[in-house]
């Protein structure tokens, strides 16, 4: 669970019924269906428009990695690294035939395995690198339909207040009436500020932080195999990976 996703979620929703509880209009005055279907449904409607509607299904997927996601310990997956290579360079590299199985990052284990098997380090590395421009692909697929439903939104809002406002401006025979026809013209555009700025726009962010930190443990794997492959001594390989950590992770030897 991403605390600080849940946190910021629950404080974003919190402050904007705290305001409207504090306030001196009803909280029904709040809630129009009609005005939220415009949004929702719109800017769902032009994502459709924007990407496959295989990647729409997904959406709630994509969304749900914004509160539930798991960051790799990447001085874990060093140590791992690090334990290979003094494997290998004890044993010799077919010894981490037996090792395979007990790898967790996929990455390393293909990559282990692709070695184990006699590939050569270019094609190795082809595959590796491969494999992480297609999950990057993805991730940036995610991102962009939020990104793209962060923008849409505030627009269909807009739209919804035109609309209410021209239907309001077709009668204007009971004056006392305009100033309620106002707000529910406005709530359209309350709306779409809203979805935009407390769930699309940050999950767009959220998720672009997330595939930015795991493109860096999947550099580290990558380096990580390419130096076992090569016969590099561990020590040096240790050293190397870590310089991705910050440095108050960086272990001394």
């Amino acid at each position: 669970m991403d605390i600080a996703s849940l946190i910021g979620l629950i404080l974003a929703v919190g402050l904007i019924f705290a305001s409207i509880a504090l306030g001196k209009a009803p909280m029904t005055a709040f809630i129009d269906i009609p005005s939220l279907l415009i949004v929702l449904g719109g800017a769902s409607a032009a994502a459709l428009i924007c990407f496959p509607i295989s990647s729409m299904l997904r959406t709630p997927v994509i969304a749900l990695k914004v509160l539930v996601n798991k960051s790799e310990d990447r001085l874990a997956l060093i140590k791992q690294i690090v334990e290979l290579a003094e494997t290998a360079r004890r044993d010799g590299l077919l010894a981490l035939e037996t090792k395979v199985p007990e790898i967790e990052n996929p990455l390393v284990r293909t990559g282990i395995q692709m070695a184990v098997d006699g590939s050569s380090p270019e094609v190795v590395e082809e595959v590796l690198r491969t494999e992480v421009e297609s999950i990057a692909t993805r991730h940036r697929e995610g991102k962009n339909i939020m990104d793209q439903l962060g923008r849409f939104a505030p627009a269909y809002g807009m739209i919804g207040t035109l609309m209410g406002l021209i239907m309001m401006l077709q009668d204007m025979s009971d004056p006392s009436g305009i100033g309620a026809g106002m707000a529910v013209a406005l709530i359209t555009t309350l709306y779409g500020a809203i979805v935009a700025n407390v769930f699309f726009s940050p999950a767009a962010q959220k998720l672009g932080l997330i595939s930015r930190n795991e493109m860096i443990s999947f550099e580290i794997a990558i380096r990580g195999v390419m130096a076992i492959q090569s016969g590099e001594s561990p020590r040096a390989i240790g050293q190397k990976l870590r310089t991705f950590l910050p440095p108050k992770q960086r272990e001394t030897e």
